[in-house]
């Protein structure tokens, strides 16, 4: 066996090794890479040119300048301050006071809950540990058994990695399209583009699909065995919800969801300028919620820049708004108007949110764990963008490439010898690492044997999902694990987790089998 391939595999071994240990990811990554191409100048089997390259990559398009990369602080930063505002506290008593009448009632809140959140936030842990606070309690009080009622909390708090906006899309989506890029010029055709709007659109349907199923799962265990699932006893003295309750701890986050969504998917905003439309949103609906406790006299302010956020999207829809046009037709220039009347009411209630913010000491804690989140990001990036150079001086893609062409079974082989890998690698990664490193090796070849990128991604999003699912080592569960009072063991986790592994497995075969479940809808969008 030739050096390169001895040093190429020995260095990813090595990193693996470290990481499993717990040293720092990125330093790990960069400080594993940079030995190993030391010891490859020294013996002639690395070209040290390459290696001078880092910095232009590093500040090049695929990092610094990297416009798609610049929607992970800004949608981090949505999910912090939605999470520090107590708004899944709201959504889970409004939904449980709907629907807890019903078998199972507190188990359909937490999917939808989950489901919100997942699309509020895209932040795993958090949603997790969040809900495994706020729920786990009443539903044991309620009389739910453990294992559903923990099973059904690790599920929902997964689907932040597959519902949009997520954070694992928008840096899959930037590593696929490297990918599909780099696979396209090797073949001798042009650059290949994979947005984040087409991985959103991708994984809506999937990820719609899979909160049916675990409504569906839910609804089989109220029916069969009411006793594990009960309703909901509400004393009679409990006053009923109101409208004003249900649309502003309800219809508030939903609006906000619908904003993102709608501007990515309806092609008025691409993702980075929809991400800070949800930033500015998430800070006036975290404002109006806490101005409405303290009975501050901004909230009719904020609750007025809700509304012109909406009016702003729509107007954005409607009417030509451009101005350095040669003629502008007379209801285009009363849109104009309205447009920057509306704005100037968008910044007002912004700014009145960012201070009710401030105010209750949420703002500056936000901004520290978002930025503290975004360096964790964007530092393993550039320790993996160092790992994945020096893996390609030694060889390692042509390596893999090799390995996957070489499977039985063909191009199938070859995929479901990668999910497997990954699947296995997600017990121990986190989804960062497993994209930055694995996907550029294992993507291209995958991509040059026919299969399509976003339909790609997608199964490789769920595969993820998956895996931080399943026992014993499934970051969810830790998380879960970590926020569950004491009587509830790890064992009943562990059992409660696997209805729902099941359920993901199929949805991986539909969409294996069914390909347009994850292409129809960016192919809907891009046309």
């Amino acid at each position: 066996m030739e050096l390169e391939i001895v040093l190429a595999l020995l260095m990813f071994a090595t990193a693996v090794a470290a990481l499993l240990m717990g040293y720092p990811v990125a330093f790990t990554l960069g400080g594993v890479a940079m030995l190993f191409a030391l010891v490859g100048i020294a013996l002639g089997v690395f070209p040290e040119p390459l290696l001078r390259t880092l910095p232009s990559r590093i500040q090049g398009g695929s990092i610094m300048q990297n416009g798609t990369l610049v929607a992970v602080p800004l949608f981090v930063l949505m999910g912090v301050i939605l999470e520090r505002s107590r708004v899944a506290e709201d959504l889970l008593h409004i939904a449980s006071r709907l629907l807890g009448k019903l078998n199972g009632g507190l188990g359909f809140a937490v999917v939808l809950v989950g489901a919100l959140l997942a699309a509020s936030t895209g932040i795993v842990g958090a949603t997790v540990i969040t809900m495994t606070l706020i729920a786990l309690p009443s539903m044991l009080k309620q009389g739910y058994d453990p294992r559903l009622a923990t099973g059904t909390i690790a599920a929902s708090g997964t689907l932040g990695q597959i519902i949009p906006p997520s954070i694992v899309l928008i840096l899959l989506a930037d590593a696929v399209s490297n990918a599909a890029s780099q696979a396209s010029l090797s073949a001798g055709g042009r650059p290949l583009v994979v947005s984040v709007g087409d991985l959103f659109a991708g994984a809506l349907i999937p990820g719609l699909i899979l909160v049916g199923f675990y409504l569906a799962w839910i609804a089989f265990q109220a029916i069969t065995r009411p006793q594990h699932c009960p309703a909901v006893h509400v004393p009679e003295d409990t006053a009923p919800l109101t409208f004003k309750e249900v649309a502003f701890g309800l219809g508030a986050p939903l609006a906000l969801i619908f904003a993102v969504l709608g501007a990515i998917l309806g092609g008025i905003a691409p993702p980075t300028e929809a991400a800070a439309i949800g930033a500015a949103g998430a800070i006036m609906l975290a404002g109006l919620r806490l101005a409405r406790e303290a009975g501050s006299r901004l909230a009719p302010v904020i609750l007025a820049g809700l509304a012109s956020l909406v009016l702003v999207l729509i107007l954005r829809n409607s009417f030509d708004l451009r101005l350095g046009v040669e003629r502008v037709g007379t209801m285009n220039q009363v849109g104009i108007a309205i447009t920057a009347l509306a704005c100037l009411v968008f910044f007002a209630a912004l700014g009145s949110g960012a201070l009710v913010l401030r105010h209750a000491r949420q703002l500056l804690p936000a901004i520290k764990s978002a930025t503290n989140i975004t360096s964790m990001v964007f530092l393993i990036l550039i320790g993996a963008s160092l790992f994945s150079l020096v893996f390609r001086g030694f060889g390692g893609d042509d390596i893999v490439k090799d390995i996957l062409h070489a499977m039985p079974g063909g191009k199938w082989g070859a995929l479901l010898m990668t999910m497997i890998v990954m699947f296995v690698l997600g017990f121990f990664l986190d989804f960062i690492e497993i994209v930055f490193v694995v996907v550029p090796l294992v993507a291209p070849p995958l991509i040059l044997l026919g299969f399509d990128p976003v339909w790609l991604a997608i199964l490789m999003a769920l595969n993820l999902q998956t895996s931080f699912l399943t026992p014993p080592f499934g970051f969810a569960l830790f998380y879960l694990r970590g926020a569950a009072p004491p009587e509830v063991s790890t064992l009943q986790i562990w059992r409660g987790a696997v209805p729902f592994i099941v359920l993901q497995v199929l949805l991986i075969l539909l969409v294996a089998l069914v390909p347009a479940l994850a292409t129809w809808l960016p192919s809907l969008v891009a046309s």
